[in-house]
């Protein structure tokens, strides 16, 4: 079974700021209760063209870390498909502990196996990429995060007709492949800002090769780097819910909002500018970031 496009047109939520802009969300959250956002997308072509060559023993394999949204993704993806899929987990200490981990326990719950790498193992991907290539010659190896050509091509999804009424198009930055879809089949007049949630140096670099344009801008939302959530940013997130009822996640989403909304109040944009931010779900990791909060004995998202 493949991936289908979906029946309804994702919603675009404004959210009333006291300047004089307009800002607005696409809702890409919404798209399936399982695959959110663009992980949606991303797996679109990879899953769909993979299907349509009719391996005679199908197999998708991935990358992710302990509370990954692509390895929930991948897992949901392969039970709708119904394919058998593996997840390479970083962090060898998991093997004992995933049946505490909501992310984990949901991935084995859609019949994902997982296999737990060290942190050192993990970091050389490419090693790990070939020889899982050798052992399963017919398995989609799909990079960590899901970015590639084909999630790109994907990603050209998230716009439309409505999109192309926006002067600035926002999205969270992780590997880079959805900021590199936006900005490779957005309007010529349109500008394109990326709120990088990761320290990487090299993240220039391979959205460019993703997209061969240079029509976006990267702005640092890291807030303490990669997976950190911090106090101010748990109040954010709290309160954008309680007024504007939209739920956001803290690895990615409620950082975008939160420099957003900086980046508003300090008039970076010109007047009268519409301003539409992508929603790329992720609501899973809420419960697992939760836990973390729990064991801190800190503030919980609600």
């Amino acid at each position: 079974m493949l991936l289908q496009l979906p029946t309804e047109t994702i919603p675009i939520q404004e959210i009333p700021v006291d300047k004089k802009v307009r800002l607005f969300i696409k809702r890409e959250d919404q798209i399936h209760p399982q695959v959110s956002g663009n992980k949606y997308w991303k797996l679109f072509h990879n899953v769909n063209d993979y299907l349509q060559q009719k391996p005679e023993q199908p197999y998708l394999i991935t990358f992710g870390g302990a509370f990954s949204n692509h390895i929930a993704a991948v897992a949901a993806a392969g039970s709708i498909a119904v394919i058998p899929t593996l997840g390479i987990i970083r962090g060898e200490e998991l093997q004992t502990k995933w049946r505490d981990n909501p992310t984990l326990l949901f991935a084995k719950r859609n019949g994902m196996n997982l296999k737990f790498v060290t942190r050192e193992e993990y970091r050389h991907k490419e090693k790990l990429t070939e020889f899982l290539e050798q052992e399963f010659p017919e398995a989609l190896v799909i990079p960590e995060g899901g970015t590639n050509a084909a999630a790109v091509e994907g990603v050209k999804m998230m716009l439309n007709e409505q999109t192309k009424d926006f002067d600035y198009l926002c999205t969270a930055v992780g590997t880079g492949g959805t900021i590199a879809g936006i900005s490779k089949f957005c309007e010529d007049n349109q500008k394109v800002i990326g709120f990088r949630v990761v320290e990487d140096a090299s993240l220039e670099n391979k959205i460019f090769e993703l997209t061969l344009k240079r029509n976006y801008h990267l702005i640092d939302s890291c807030f303490g780097g990669y997976g950190k959530i911090s106090d101010d940013n748990i109040r954010f997130i709290n309160d954008f819910k309680e007024k504007y009822s939209i739920p956001l996640e803290p690895i990615y989403t409620g950082k975008m909002m939160q420099k957003l909304f900086e980046l508003i109040e300090k008039d970076f944009f010109p007047e009268n500018s519409r301003i539409l931010c992508f929603h790329t779900g992720g609501l899973q990791g809420i419960e697992g970031a939760n836990l973390l909060l729990e064991k801190q004995n800190r503030n919980l998202i609600i």
